[in-house]
């Protein structure tokens, strides 16, 4: 069997393995270590030790387990509430005023931990009963809170952006500024779709009763926005204003994140031993999996490339066509394709070490703004049906009466918004590289 064979037969045992449901990590080595032998004998298994080793010496992932750590105590210190009560009172009495609180909330709290189960979960606690208790429409409710959800992959200081530095080798500190702009964008269109769709149909998101919006001075609301935004400000500025500055390096604004995650959970007297305990267990369990997702596909990913994977795989995208443009379509639809099936994880440690070589040194792209379009592209993996993560963290925490129905009609709009904010990033770079370039002359 020729080494192309192998590798489509390699690439197509792993797509049959991921559909029937097994543990991803465990695909990923196992099939590593089959496809190995058969193309290089017992050697294989020296090269899974030494490109494993390789992986513990990489200082970048230590910042893993810190932001998850981080965002485990920032979702016990009461932030979130306390942010959501502010918006409630502030928002409340504009039209789907609810919807752009949830969101504006969404937003604030990915840019702190970066976790989009602990966003979801939070905020569909939250947000979902007080808006369908005010009459929001079902779908509406499910479409701003998972949609604002996934916004914590993509908004530093984001777990997989420091996954995908990690893996080829790019400056997260860079990452992260690149995402900056682009996160912020989609949320501003989500904002703007959910304003104008109230507006025209009132009934979906009707502003809170005159007697409530009367029961609050100004005075006091001002007070209350601005003690329920300076934690999470302080926050903010603890991780990417170490990073921006060249104060710390990302691994180092990651353990400073833990110590402000902590005071604030500290200042709200949230501190108690379950905290750590929780805060630990969960932690040691997400680092795991990721770690051994993260083994099995650099493993994988090695051999398949090896063996020519990456060179059959680049003539088949040029046998396609040999305009650039065309052949970024059709990566990103390949990507889009994969993340109604796949977890994000999985694309990104498959594919960016396959398409990565093709888009910066054969097409020509800018590696940063390919990685960003990459990123913007995997967020919609969490709203895509059948196995978007956000619809099922959300149904896990929803009340009684919302359906996957309900939830899968609210994704569709926001899923077109993120469409449409890929296609953005693609006409106008400038969206990415603007802030890094900016702050790394």
């Amino acid at each position: 069997m020729s080494a192309d064979s192998i590798s489509f037969v390699m690439f197509g045992v792993l797509l049959v393995a991921v559909f029937l449901g097994h543990p991803l990590g465990i695909t990923l080595g196992g099939l590593g270590i089959f496809f190995g032998v058969i193309s290089y004998g017992p050697g294989t298994l020296f090269i899974l030790a030494n490109k494993t080793y390789g992986l513990m010496e990489n200082y970048v992932l230590v910042a893993i387990p810190l932001f998850i750590l981080m965002a485990q105590f920032l979702d016990k210190s009461g932030i979130a509430e306390e942010l959501y009560e502010t918006m409630y009172v502030v928002l409340g009495p504009v039209k789907g005023g609810l919807a752009l609180a949830t969101i504006v909330v969404s937003t604030v709290f990915a840019a702190t931990t970066g976790i989009i189960g602990a966003s979801v979960v939070a905020m569909g606690l939250m947000a979902a009963p007080t808006m369908l208790a005010k009459g929001y429409q079902k779908e509406l409710t499910a479409g701003v809170i998972t949609a604002g959800g996934t916004l914590g992959i993509l908004i530093p200081p984001s777990i997989m952006l420091v996954v995908y530095g990690g893996l080829i080798g790019m400056s997260v500190g860079k990452l992260f500024l690149a995402a900056f702009i682009p996160g912020f964008l989609l949320s501003m269109l989500y904002l703007l779709y959910t304003f104008i769709y109230a507006t025209i149909k009132p009934e979906v998101g009707p502003p809170l009763p005159k007697e409530d919006r009367l029961a609050i001075s100004l005075g006091k609301k001002i007070a209350m926005t601005l003690k329920s935004i300076i934690p999470p400000v302080f926050l903010i500025l603890a991780v990417l204003g170490s990073i921006g500055a060249g104060i710390a390096t990302p691994t180092e604004a990651a353990g400073l994140g833990c110590v402000g995650a902590l005071i604030l959970a500290f200042i709200n007297k949230r501190v108690n031993f379950e905290l750590f305990k929780s805060a630990g267990a969960a932690t040691l369990k997400i680092t795991c999996m990721v770690m051994l997702i993260f083994v099995g596909a650099n493993f994988y990913t090695s051999i398949f490339m090896g063996i020519g994977g990456g060179e059959a795989f680049t003539n088949i995208l040029f046998l396609i066509s040999d305009n650039k443009w065309v052949i970024l379509f059709v990566m990103m639809f390949i990507l889009f394709l994969l993340g109604m099936f796949v977890d994000w994880l999985g694309i990104l440690l498959l594919c960016v070490p396959i398409f990565t070589p093709i888009a910066v040194d054969q097409l020509g792209f800018d590696p940063l703004w390919f990685a960003l379009i990459v990123s913007v592209n995997l967020q919609m993996s969490f709203l895509t049906p059948p196995f978007g993560y956000a619809l099922f963290y959300f149904k896990g925490v929803a009340p009684e009466g919302v359906t996957m129905g309900h939830i899968y009609r609210g994704i569709i709009p926001f899923v077109i918004i993120q469409m449409i904010g890929l296609a953005l990033c693609i006409i106008f770079p400038e969206i990415i590289t603007w802030l890094p370039n900016a702050v790394f002359k």
